[in-house]
């Protein structure tokens, strides 16, 4: 469910210098200028693969003799980076020229915007700007061609993509709109974008949004027969009752996209007077309601058990000074992080340097946190990728208790709701400890307006514990080193649960990502005396159901690969017993298999831990210093597939569960592995699982990764009344991509104290770690 607690600010002017990186200067000698800049335009048309970008070109002129001249260099550097997200005044825009683009004035009250993000341009898009308009100069990243590169006049003008639904006509619509001078259009009070195409999409239903969360909710406890139903059960104060919206999913035809449905959940406050009260300990059941969404009225509703309330449970509450009986541990001293010279990282605008590393972040309303241009600084070898893009594409959180209503509970958390628009303000001392950058992130709400949700995107650094050490045992000498690691994360609501997103980068080269899952349990109420296997009686009268939370990460690889190259292929490694005989006398050999994935339906496959099976994406073309291959391997952390049955209905818009690892070839517009529209969607297996039915070759081309991961939770006592942070997640770890550890460079700390700031007497006075950490005992 969309959480509506968001801090909205006003969309900053885009006059306004500091709503903006400030201008770049390029300075160029004449030699380079015009080895660079001139091109021979009698040469063939490069390939559309790995054609420049020439529609924002200015025509060749010719001099009064008739010879062609160079393509004047480009006086002043763009102001943003074609993936730096949109901007609040760059939405406004956006919706404003799709509103101004309605027939009538009707179809223009009637259009609700579920999202606008940044058409993110194409790869050699990004190449140029990061090449050219983004200094220092790199010519090593301009895309191939065979008359050499182009330098243009400017990037082609952003585009925003939108998808609006119709409240009248039930339609959605997906719109691509080209964005001009953004701050001349807010500074003349008029919209400067141009659309591009509109297109209905038939037959779907985008994602909820939270203002509809909100007007069902009202609906449902005006409702007479709904009142009537909760007083039978002792509640007359409707501002008791909790409300959350489900989506209905797909479980036969009456869930067809043809209507907009949803089936909410109730639940119910002890007293009004305690905002903060855990209203989820009271399920009430036995009540069945249908929300028609577009005309906002109930088409459907039964009360055809009567399940008493659960009693108010004196431990349900989580707030201060109202758990384990009142009283909260005293015995915590204080724990401050402090980095006194500053933190190691650098960030221009939405461009993160630390370390070797560097990257760009991005943030969708769907997706959350988005981790673009991956890349780590190698010595003499330069800037080498290793991915282009890595995000949280889809969720899943299917319920293993067949009763009503747990098992329609089966949320596809990014494509029904929205990962990044249920996200909040994180507080620092609270979410994140140390030297902050936070980042706002931008959104448009239901009816169009610009909201922004304030330290949405946590950036710091981490003391991760040793990272390498060894002690001579001859001569006594040791060596260690502290591992330090660069995190960025994110964290959202879902109804009763909180997730959150991280991506760590390490200093040996090895990237993390991490899910934490937390919050309230989703529970179920009981008859007295009934008990339920499918879930964990948790307090008299209330249980806790099984479930599974599964997570897909897509990461667009780029290893070794600069712009126009797909030299990729991925690489399946078991570790295998050498079969007893001549090679084996002693019975103790084993070694490491690999296996070429050379097609979609070949890389289909699932993690084995007892063969110890990981995966590597390599580079065709570039080896090590022994002559392998270069290469990043995934590494599977805990893991698991779904418990349903083959038949289970979830299952047919989530078929992608079926699988830990896909591999597709990349194709623009293959973003989402259940579809773009998963809410009520009738299609079987739509998305990933049909798009590897075209078993395209992978032997040699540009890879993405889809790797699904899960946890089955089995509720204990003890995640009542709150669920301790449970983490899953998985690494991906440099292989023969380095000649030698990146770690042996890593500077020694100040690992030893004078004696006496030992002594357990005077434990109090935080010293400075050479680090620059200042850690207070």
């Amino acid at each position: 469910m969309a959480s509506t607690s968001k801090k909205t600010t006003s969309s900053p002017s885009c006059c306004d210098s500091s709503a903006t990186t400030p201008p770049l200067s390029i300075r160029r000698d004449a030699a380079t200028t015009s080895s660079l800049v001139r091109q021979d335009w009698t040469d063939p048309v490069p390939s559309p693969e790995r054609r420049p970008v020439v529609d924002s070109l200015p025509k060749p002129s010719r001099t009064a003799s008739g010879t062609k001249t160079a393509i004047p260099v480009m006086l002043r550097a763009q102001t943003s980076h074609p993936l730096d997200p949109l901007s609040a005044a760059e939405i406004s825009v956006a919706v404003a020229t799709v509103r101004a683009a309605g027939a009538t004035p009707e179809l223009r009250d009637s259009m609700r915007f579920i999202e606008v993000v940044l058409l993110e341009p194409d790869k050699h898009v990004v190449a140029l700007a990061d090449a050219y308009f983004f200094p220092p100069f790199q010519p090593s990243l301009l895309p191939r061609t065979k008359g050499g590169p182009i330098i243009p006049m400017k990037l082609p003008p952003r585009r925003a993509r939108l998808v609006v639904y119709n409240k009248r006509s039930n339609e959605t619509s997906i719109w691509i709109v080209e964005l001009s001078e953004v701050h001349a259009a807010t500074r003349g009070g008029h919209h400067r974008g141009k659309v591009i195409s509109s297109q209905v999409v038939p037959d779907v239903q985008p994602p909820m949004d939270a203002v509809e969360y909100a007007e069902c909710e009202a609906v449902v406890k005006a409702f007479p027969p709904f009142r009537e139903a909760m007083k039978k059960r002792g509640i007359e104060d409707m501002e008791l009752v909790m409300v959350d919206a489900w989506c209905v999913g797909y479980h036969s035809d009456a869930d067809a996209p043809s209507r907009r449905l949803a089936k909410p959940l109730i639940f119910c406050r002890t007293e009004s007077e305690c905002p903060m009260e855990n209203g989820y300990a009271r399920p009430v059941e036995g009540i069945h309601v249908l929300v028609d969404m577009q005309n906002m009225k109930v088409v459907e509703f039964e009360d055809h058990k009567l399940v008493p309330l659960p009693l108010a449970d004196p431990l349900r509450n989580y707030t201060p000074g109202e758990t384990r009986g009142g009283v909260d541990r005293s015995d915590v001293k204080p724990l401050q992080i402090i980095q006194l010279e500053g933190p190691s990282f650098r960030v221009s605008g939405h461009y993160i340097e630390w370390q070797k590393w560097n990257f760009r972040i991005g943030f969708t309303p769907r997706e959350g946190l988005v981790i673009h241009s991956v890349a780590y600084v190698d010595g003499s070898r330069g800037r080498r990728p290793v991915a282009h893009r890595l995000s949280f594409v889809e969720m899943v959180v299917p319920y293993g208790d067949p009763n009503e209503p747990h098992y329609r509970k089966n949320a596809f958390d990014a494509g029904e709701d929205g990962l990044g628009k249920n996200a909040h303000s994180l507080k620092k001392g609270c979410d994140c400890l140390g030297f902050i950058k936070y980042f706002d992130a931008h959104f448009t709400n239901f009816t169009g307006g610009v909201e922004t949700i304030e330290n949405c995107v946590c950036l710091h650094e981490e003391d991760h514990g040793i990272l390498w050490k060894h002690q001579d045992w001859r001569t006594g000498l040791a060596e260690v080193r502290r591992s330090r690691r660069l995190t960025v994360s994110f964290i959202c609501t879902i109804a009763n649960y909180e997730y959150g997103f991280f991506w760590h980068f390490y200093q040996d080269g090895k990237i993390e990502a991490e899910v934490k899952l937390t919050g309230i349990l989703s529970l179920g109420a009981l008859q007295p005396g009934e008990t339920r296997k499918y879930g964990t009686t948790i307090a008299p009268g209330l249980y806790a159901p099984v479930h599974q939370h599964f997570f897909v990460a897509r990461m667009d690889m780029a290893v070794d690969c600069k712009s126009g190259e797909a030299f990729n292929q991925v690489v399946e490694v078991n570790v295998e017993v050498e079969k007893p005989g001549e090679k084996n006398v002693h019975n103790n050999a084993f070694y490491a298999k690999e296996t070429l994935l050379q097609s979609e339906l070949q890389a289909m496959r699932d993690c084995n831990p007892q063969t110890a099976r990981h995966w590597i994406v390599r580079n065709t073309r570039t080896v090590n210093r022994t002559g392998q291959l270069t290469g990043y391997k995934l590494v599977p952390g805990s893991n698991c597939l779904p418990l349903a049955g083959p038949e289970a209905k979830f299952l047919r818009r989530a078929a992608f569960l079926n699988h830990n690892l896909w591999v597709t070839p990349y194709t623009h517009g293959e973003m989402f592995p259940g579809g773009e529209f998963p809410n009520q969607n009738p299609r079987v297996g739509e998305g990933l699982a049909t798009w590897v039915k075209q078993n395209r070759p992978l032997e040699e081309t540009d890879i993405v990764l889809w790797y699904v991961f899960g946890i089955t939770h089995v509720p204990r006592l003890e995640d009542w009344p709150v669920m301790p942070v449970e983490r899953i997640g998985f690494m991906l770890m440099p292989h023969g991509f380095f000649n030698c550890s990146p770690a042996v460079d890593v500077p020694p700390s100040a690992c030893e104290l004078e004696a006496k700031d030992n002594d357990a007497k005077d434990n109090s006075v935080a010293k400075p770690l050479q680090n620059g950490v200042l850690a207070k005992l």
